[in-house]
């Protein structure tokens, strides 16, 4: 209370109205600059980037199993495109200043959910140490008849 007297005190010997202090005290919060994001890696004619970077966080685009820059799912089958998708993860990370170690959230969209232990055995190797956050769901028709989609969102240094 001490200090509210004072303050009003010096206020009004200095001769600073009411209509000094609105036009002195609000400040404006700066927002984060957007940036969209497509590399040779991007899918051709995506209808979408394939990252954006908000401030000091990327948020990447969903990614399929295909060989990067293609359409085209690599030769075998299930942990072919398991590994596939997640080495374009780490690309996509990596091309736009971020990398696996600052991911910290994971969408995965799993094609035959009675796979799931079958994928977790190869994400978990491009994830080491701590494991970002996560969720996962089964879905009928992934794009380009893909096996799985991940998408997730890391932190720029």
């Amino acid at each position: 209370m001490k200090y509210l007297i004072a303050l009003a005190l010096f206020l009004t010997f200095t001769g600073c109205q009411q209509s000094e202090l609105a036009e002195i005290a609000p400040v404006e919060t700066p927002k984060p600059e957007v940036e969209f994001l497509n590399s040779e890696s991007a899918l051709p004619d995506a209808p979408f980037s394939q990252a954006v970077r908000v401030g000091n966080m990327l948020y990447m685009s969903g990614q399929i199993g295909v060989m990067p820059g293609t359409r085209e799912f690599p030769e075998g089958g299930f942990d072919e495109q398991a590994h596939q998708v997640m080495n374009n993860i780490k690309i996509t990370a990596e091309q736009f200043g971020s990398s696996m170690d600052r991911v910290v959230k994971c969408l995965v969209m799993i094609e035959d959910m009675s796979r799931w232990a079958d994928f977790n055995a190869v994400y978990v190797q491009y994830f080491p140490g701590p494991k970002p956050a996560r969720s996962a769901f089964g879905s009928k028709g992934l794009a380009l008849g893909a096996l799985f989609e991940v998408e997730c969102i890391a932190t720029l240094p």
